[in-house]
C-alpha cells in the first residue's frame, strides 16, 4: 500500500516539474535524469548510486548558533557516482536567510546546468518523500524561514585551463626548466675539467667559503654573493679553455642560474663578517615573517571556513593569550618590515654613492631604481604566473572560493603586478593580495633618493621635510578612520571593505614607519660616535620601548570595537600607532648595535636566524598559496580549537620553508647574479633595499 501511494505522489510531483521547468527552459534531458533519480531514491529499497547522491547532499549540523551554516555536503563522493544514464555532478546553492548567508552542496544529475540547478532548487524538485533536501534553517535559530536564492555554482569533475592558465604554466615551467638545465651543464664542465686538469687542479680552484649570502658587512656594502661569483667566474675561466671566446658569456650565465651556484651559502648560520652590522635584523625579520604567517593562517581560515566562527571571535578577539589563534595586531609585523626596508634602502644608496666618489648623479638613481625592480619582479611575478596556472589546473574543493577569486582578479589586474601599483586598488580586485607589500615598498622605496639629496644638501631642510610627511600620514591615517568609522585592528572578515579601500594598503597612511627606516639608515650609517654612552640612557631606552610597544598591541584589544561615531581614541591610534611602533624597532636595533642589546642581542643575532632569513623573501610570497590551497581543498568547515590552529600553523610554516628555500635557489637567487659580475642586494625578504 505504501508502495502505491508513493508512486502516485512521485508521478504527481513529475507532472509538477515537467509544466513548472520547461517554463523555466530546463533542458528535457535534466528533467528526465532528475526525475530517475529522485525516483530510484524514494523506493523502500533506494538504489545504491541514487543514496549515494542523496548522501553527497550538504545536511544541517549541530551549533547553527555558533555560526555552523555551511552545508558543503561531499565533493568527492558525488563526483564519484555513476547513475544509469548520468554521472553525479556537485554543485552549491548559495543562499541567504535573514540576515544569514551560507551555500549548501547538492549532488545533480551531470546533464543539468548551472541556471537549471538553481530552477530545481526554486521549485523545490529534490525531495525525499515530503521533505527537501534543501531545507531552510530551523525557524527557532533564524526568524525567517523563506530563503533566498542568489547564485549556483557547479564543479567540473575535470579541470580545464584556458589559453592564460596554459601560457602561465609555460612561464613557470621555464623559470624551473632553465636552472635544472644549467645545472646538469655545469656539472658537465666541471666533469670535463675534472677529467682534463686533474682532481687537485679542480679542487683548488673551486674551493669557496659558502656562507654570507645577502648580509652586510660593516662599510654598508651588500656581500653574500661574492664567494658564489668567484665560483662562477672561475668555471667560466676554466670552460674558456675549451670554447671560443662569442660563447662565454653563455656559459657564465648558465653556470650563474646552477645550483651548484644558487645553493651556496643559503643555508649557511654563518653570522655577518667580522665586524659586521646589524646583526639583530635577521632575527627581527624573520619573527616578523613569522608573525604574518600565523596572522594570514588565521585570516584565511576564519573568513569562510569555520564551522563555530562565533564561538572563535567571542573566544580570541579580546583576549591577547591566544596567539595562534587570532595572532593579535598583525599589521604591526608589516609596519616593522617598512622599517626594514627604509632602513636598508637608505644604506644601500649611501653604500652606491660612497663607491660613485661621493656624487649622487641620475644615472646612479636610475641604477638604484633598477636594480631594485630587477630584483623583486621575477620571484614575484612567477608567483602571479603561479597562482593563475596552478589553481586553474586543480582539482577545486568545497571551499574553493578564494582560490577562484585569485585566478580572476590575476588574469584581470595581472598588469597592476608587473607595474607595481596593485597597492592602488581595493583588497578585493588585487591579484595575489598580499603581494600588495611590494608595490607599496618599491613606491617608498623611490622616494630614498630624493631624501637623501636633501641629507647631503641640507640637514635641516631634511628634518623640515620628513616632519612634514611624517606628520601628513599620521593626518590622513587619523581622519580617515574618524570619518569612515574604520576599526583600529585589522577585520578578520570583509564586513569592513572600506577599510581595505581607503586605509589598509595605501601609500598615504603606511609611510611613517618606511620614513623613519630612512632617517634612521641614513644616521646609523654616517653617525661618528656611539649615541648611547651611559648605562642609564640605554635602560631608559628599554623601558620606554618595550613599554610603548606593549600599550600599543594592549590598545588594539581595548579598541577592538567600533563606535557608531567619529572616535577620538580611534582616530589617535589610528595616526600614531605605526611610527610609535616603528619608533620602537628603530631602538632596538640601535641598542643592539652599540652594545646594549644584551639578551635581546644574543637571541636576535642566533645563527638560526641566517639561512631562514636568506629564504625569507620566497617563503614571504609562497605562503599564503599553500594556505589557500589547504583550505580550498577542504570537504568540511575547520573547526576552531586552539590545538587545531597550532598544528595548521605549524604545519603550513614547515611546508612554506620546504618550498620558500626551492624558489629561493631555482627563480629568486638566479636573478641576483645575472645583476653583474658581483651579487647585490639584500638577502631575500619582503623589506630588503
Amino acid at each position: 500500500m505504501a508502495l502505491g501511494w508513493m508512486a502516485i505522489t512521485l508521478c504527481a510531483g513529475c507532472s509538477v516539474l515537467l509544466e513548472r521547468t520547461q517554463a523555466s527552459n530546463v533542458s528535457e534531458k535534466c528533467i528526465q535524469d532528475t526525475k530517475v533519480f529522485l525516483w530510484d531514491l524514494n523506493q523502500d529499497q533506494p538504489k545504491q548510486y541514487a543514496a549515494r547522491m542523496y548522501d553527497a547532499f550538504g545536511k544541517i549540523g549541530s551549533d547553527v548558533e555558533g555560526g555552523n551554516v555551511n552545508r558543503p555536503g561531499s565533493l568527492q563522493e558525488c563526483l564519484s557516482v555513476q547513475g544509469p544514464t548520468f554521472s553525479g555532478q556537485y554543485c552549491q546553492v548559495f543562499l541567504k536567510q535573514d540576515v544569514v548567508q551560507y551555500f549548501v552542496g547538492v549532488c545533480v544529475p551531470d546533464s543539468c546546468g548551472e541556471e537549471e540547478v538553481q530552477a530545481l532548487v526554486i521549485y523545490e524538485t529534490f525531495q525525499l518523500g515530503q521533505t527537501s533536501l534543501v531545507p531552510p534553517l530551523p525557524a527557532l535559530l533564524v526568524p525567517r524561514s523563506t530563503q533566498g536564492i542568489f547564485m549556483t555554482q557547479c564543479v567540473s569533475s575535470t579541470a580545464t585551463p584556458d589559453l592564460s592558465a596554459v601560457t602561465c604554466l609555460f612561464v613557470c615551467c621555464i623559470m624551473v626548466t632553465v636552472p635544472l638545465a644549467a645545472t646538469l651543464f655545469t656539472a658537465l664542465i666541471r666533469w670535463q675539467n675534472h677529467r682534463e686538469v686533474g682532481p687537485g687542479v679542480e679542487s683548488s680552484s673551486l674551493n669557496t667559503n659558502p656562507s654570507l649570502y645577502g648580509t652586510l658587512p660593516s662599510n654598508g656594502a651588500p656581500s653574500g654573493g661574492n664567494t658564489n661569483v668567484h665560483t662562477i667566474q672561475q668555471l667560466s675561466e676554466m670552460s674558456h679553455s675549451n670554447s671560443e671566446e662569442e660563447n662565454s658569456c653563455v656559459c657564465w650565465c648558465l653556470q650563474a642560474f646552477s645550483l651548484q651556484s644558487t645553493t651556496q651559502g643559503v643555508l649557511s648560520t654563518a653570522s655577518v663578517s667580522p665586524g659586521g652590522s646589524y646583526s639583530s635584523l635577521n632575527g627581527i625579520r624573520i619573527l616578523s615573517l613569522l608573525w604574518i604567517i600565523c596572522g594570514h593562517t588565521i585570516q584565511l581560515s576564519a573568513w569562510n571556513n569555520l564551522d563555530n566562527e562565533k564561538i572563535w571571535k567571542e573566544t580570541v578577539e579580546s583576549n591577547p593569550l591566544y596567539v595562534f589563534a587570532f595572532s593579535g595586531p598583525v599589521y604591526l609585523a608589516v609596519d616593522t618590515f617598512l622599517l626594514l626596508g627604509g632602513l636598508l634602502s637608505a644604506r644601500s644608496l649611501l653604500g652606491s654613492i660612497h663607491r660613485a666618489e661621493d656624487k649622487l648623479s641620475p644615472g646612479l638613481v636610475a641604477s638604484f631604481l633598477f636594480k631594485r625592480f630587477k630584483r623583486v619582479q621575477p620571484l614575484h611575478l612567477f608567483i602571479v604566473c603561479l597562482a593563475i596556472g596552478f589553481f586553474s589546473v586543480v582539482q577545486r574543493g568545497a571551499f574553493w572560493f578564494i582560490a577562484e577569486d585569485e585566478v580572476m582578479n590575476c588574469k584581470k589586474y595581472w598588469w597592476s603586478n608587473l607595474l607595481l601599483v596593485n597597492n592602488l586598488f581595493t583588497i578585493t580586485d588585487i591579484c595575489a593580495p598580499w603581494t600588495w607589500y611590494l608595490s607599496l615598498d618599491f613606491q617608498f622605496y623611490a622616494t630614498t633618493p630624493l631624501l637623501v639629496y636633501l641629507y647631503r644638501l641640507n640637514r635641516g631642510m631634511l628634518v623640515a621635510v620628513a616632519a612634514i610627511l611624517l606628520l601628513l600620514s599620521s593626518l590622513a591615517s587619523a581622519v580617515i578612520t574618524a570619518l569612515l568609522q574604520l576599526p583600529v585592528h585589522q577585520p578578520t572578515t570583509l564586513a569592513y571593505e572600506r577599510y581595505f579601500q581607503y586605509y589598509y594598503n595605501k601609500p598615504y597612511t603606511r609611510y611613517g614607519p618606511y620614513l623613519i627606516g630612512i632617517l634612521a639608515g641614513i644616521y646609523m650609517t654616517t653617525k661618528k660616535a656611539l649615541l648611547l654612552k651611559h648605562q642609564w640612557q640605554a635602560a631608559l631606552g628599554w623601558v620606554s620601548c618595550l613599554s610603548g610597544m606593549a600599550v600599543l598591541v594592549g590598545l588594539a584589544y581595548a579598541l577592538r570595537e567600533v563606535p557608531p561615531h567619529p572616535s577620538v581614541p580611534h582616530a589617535l591610534y589610528q595616526g600614531l600607532h605605526r611610527p610609535l611602533w616603528a619608533l620602537g624597532v628603530a631602538w632596538i636595533i640601535l641598542a643592539c648595535e652599540e652594545g646594549y642589546g644584551g639578551i635581546i642581542k644574543s637571541l636576535l643575532s642566533l645563527g638560526l636566524w641566517v639561512p631562514l632569513s636568506n629564504i625569507s623573501f620566497a617563503c614571504y610570497l609562497i605562503h599564503p598559496i599553500l594556505i589557500i590551497l589547504y583550505n580550498g581543498k577542504q570537504e568540511t568547515p575547520i573547526h576552531y580549537t586552539n590545538i587545531n590552529f597550532m598544528y595548521l600553523f605549524m604545519g603550513h610554516l614547515v611546508l612554506t620553508l620546504v618550498v620558500g628555500y626551492v624558489l629561493t635557489v631555482l627563480v629568486e637567487k638566479p636573478y641576483l647574479f645575472l645583476k653583474g659580475k658581483s651579487a647585490h642586494g639584500r638577502g631575500p625578504d619582503p623589506s630588503s633595499s
